[in-house]
This record gives structure tokens, C-alpha cells and sequence, in this order.
């Protein structure tokens, strides 16, 4: 396990980059990257069926969007396509050593 100081060296790390990332304005560019990319191989496609089916299967009156989340997102990020999460770490490596 990592001592705790460098536990808040990587947060400190992971910080300075989300705030480069949104000063720039390439954190909403990968964003929208990353919708595309997820629209184009069919996934977002694939989690709305199954989010129809968890619908159906608890009913529509008893199941709170909450709920909903809770169930689908396990499942929405075990299925993102390892092509699409390498682009994008590719992207931000890009980014970062660009700055």
C-alpha cells in the first residue's frame, strides 16, 4: 500500500491536470471525442437497450433514477471498448506533453 504522502502527491498531480485540462478547454474537446467515439461503435446504443430492460424489469413506476445509475454504471464502464479508453489516454498523453 502507498504511504499516505504519496497518495497526496498523486492527487496534487491529478488536480494540476484536471485544472490544465479545463483552463485550455481540452477537457470538454476529449468529452465530446469520447461521446462520439461511444455513439460510432454502437456502445451508447447498447447501454439504452439495457437501461430499457432494467426499466422494464423493476417497472416503470418503482425504479427511481438513482436507482437507475446505480445499476447501469458498473455495467456502462465495464463495456467501454479498450480501443476507445486507449484513444483517449493517448489524447491526454498528447495534451500533456504538449504543455
Amino acid at each position: 500500500m502507498d504511504p499516505p504522502d504519496t497518495k497526496n502527491k498523486d492527487d496534487a498531480v491529478k488536480t494540476s491536470i484536471m485544472q490544465k485540462l479545463i483552463e485550455t478547454g481540452e477537457k470538454e474537446r476529449l468529452k465530446e471525442t469520447l461521446r462520439q467515439k461511444l455513439i460510432d461503435c454502437g456502445w451508447r446504443d447498447e447501454l439504452k437497450e439495457y437501461c430499457k430492460e432494467v426499466i422494464r424489469s423493476k417497472g416503470y413506476e418503482k425504479i427511481t433514477v438513482d436507482e437507475l445509475v446505480a445499476e447501469i454504471t458498473p455495467r456502462g464502464r465495464a463495456t467501454v471498448p479498450d480501443d476507445v479508453k486507449t484513444d483517449l489516454l493517448q489524447s491526454i498523453r498528447k495534451f500533456l506533453q504538449a504543455t
